[in-house]
């Protein structure tokens, strides 16, 4: 059929009945179903054909034997291969089997020493690991019973992050480990206490980030002397403040910041005490007893720290920083007002975006822990440590020192756990044997970790980094070893290890 007579087809079934058109279709579709059949069982028949000449192919190869060539070249024994059984230990037999060793943490960072279980080198460093998405909070946990070498490894690490370009800040040193780490690396260690010329003034402004506007760091540090004076007030008195004290605090340090150009704390003791407009007497009495409570941190047993212009300057751009409270250890009460103070202190350079990487150490968490206002403070820091570039390291003995924060269900003992939860680095010392069910627990350790925490050599530590676990040494060179030294009392030596 010629084109134009299928068009004229085509035309005439367009214009052909409807019964026309509907047998039309049908036979196209038959054709269709006819010809896709047929390509089908085309290609059904060439892959038999393949299939049946891949089996003769197969067929018509020779192969060996299941034995083996007979004779001599068969180069079989008669019986079946064995080997002698090999015992070793695993130090040895990790050469033979790599693979029953942890990977690493990598090799960027600070080194600590030596992996106990691959003998390879442990390199750990809380910024690298958070860039590397391998932890999510830069925040370590240390814990270990006296001897165990826990202080010592706190010090290797900011020591030996300071060439990176990280600096240091101990806001409460309790035994005065730190003052001469500060001093030989080129910080500074605050010392105070009765019978010193230093002073701290509670109410200075501080060190003001490069950042802040001028309307902003007047409304920052009023802020700040406000939540200080309550805080210190709290402390003092052992409890949380009324409505009615807070407003006599807040109107006697206004009072006070607005007369003097360099406020100090007896000045708004005064006017808490003796208010200058108070026609009906009321401000008087709400704010009696607070003012009597801070009068004891200048003029009563805890003075002679807080009742004149600071002596001491808190400086951020240097290595390291620390505050030495030695000389007070035998008054808890003065402590915490002295951690309060100093942690309000270092607050606007912790909390300055452009002052780099730090360490923060909190050493002997314990005698911290049980203060509200510093666990607060505690727990606001280690929040923020991602956003302002902060490591925290909590020190202590024991994990059951967390139990005895606050009452269970307390407000303070969740916050103490909450330190514990946002911390993904646990470095565990040595444990005695009452203390390894609320460890592992707490910290959920298989078996063999429960079990390997009373053999913990001095300077060795599981160190559990999320869900990963190394057994580590620590290493360290003699001039660290004999500065980090803290047996030096109780041995009779001096630091330098003569008589």
């Amino acid at each position: 059929m010629s084109r134009s007579d299928d068009e004229k087809l085509h035309a005439s079934v367009l214009v052909a009945p409807a019964s026309e058109r509907r047998r039309y279709r049908k036979q196209r579709r038959q054709a269709a179903n006819q010809l896709h059949r047929e390509q089908r069982q085309q290609r059904m028949d060439e892959a038999k054909a393949r299939a049946e000449a891949e089996k003769a192919e197969r067929a018509a190869r020779q192969y060996l034997p299941a034995a083996g060539e007979p004779g001599p070249s068969m180069l079989r024994t008669p019986g079946r291969f064995h080997l002698p059984r090999h015992q070793d230990t695993s130090a040895t037999l990790s050469g033979a089997y790599p693979f029953v060793a942890e990977g690493g943490l990598g090799s960027s960072g600070v080194f600590v020493g030596q992996d106990l279980y691959s003998g390879g080198s442990f390199v750990y460093d809380p910024w690298v690991l958070y860039a590397n998405g391998v932890i999510t909070a830069p925040n370590v946990v240390l814990a270990g019973i006296v001897g165990s070498g826990k202080s010592s490894l706190a010090k290797s690490l900011y020591t030996r992050s300071l060439p990176f370009g990280r600096r240091v800040y101990v806001p409460g040193d309790p035994k005065g480990e730190h003052t001469a780490v500060a001093e030989a690396v080129g910080g500074r260690a605050i010392a105070l206490g009765h019978g010193m010329a230093n002073r701290l003034n509670p109410l200075d402004e501080g060190y003001r980030p490069s950042h802040f506007t001028d309307t902003e760091w007047e409304s920052t540090v009023t802020a700040r002397r406000r939540d200080l004076i309550g805080a210190l007030a709290e402390v003092v008195l052992g409890r949380t403040l009324t409505p009615l004290e807070h407003t006599a605090i807040d109107t006697a340090l206004t009072a006070t910041v607005r007369e003097n150009a360099v406020p100090i704390l007896p000045m708004v003791v005064d006017r808490i005490l003796t208010p200058s407009d108070d026609s009906d007497g009321r401000l008087t009495e709400d704010g009696r007893i607070v003012g009597h409570a801070l009068r004891r941190l200048v003029a009563g047993d805890l003075a002679g720290l807080f009742d004149g212009p600071s002596t001491v300057q808190f400086d951020p751009t240097l290595p390291m920083m620390s505050l030495d409270l030695s000389r007070v250890t035998e008054n808890s009460t003065l402590i915490s007002a002295l951690m309060t103070c100093c942690s309000a202190w270092m607050e606007s350079a912790l909390l300055d975006p452009a002052g780099g990487q730090r360490w923060v150490i909190y050493d002997e968490a314990w005698r911290l822990m049980s203060h509200p206002s510093l666990l607060k403070r505690m727990d606001a820091h280690w929040r923020l440590a991602r956003h302002y570039g902060i490591a925290n390291a909590l020190i202590f003995h024991k994990l059951t020192d967390l139990e005895n924060v606050g009452d269970a269900g307390s407000a303070m003992r969740s916050l103490a756990n909450s330190l514990l939860a946002n911390a993904e680095t646990r470095v565990i010392y040595r444990q005695e044997s009452d203390q390894l069910s609320v460890t592992a627990k707490t910290l959920g350790l298989t078996t063999t970790e429960r079990k390997l925490l009373p053999s913990l050599g001095v300077g060795q530590g599981l160190w559990r980094i999320k869900e990963r676990s190394f057994v580590v040494q620590q290493q360290l060179h003699p001039a660290e070893l004999e500065l980090f030294d803290t047996s030096a009392r109780a041995s009779g030596l001096t630091p330098g290890g003569t008589p």
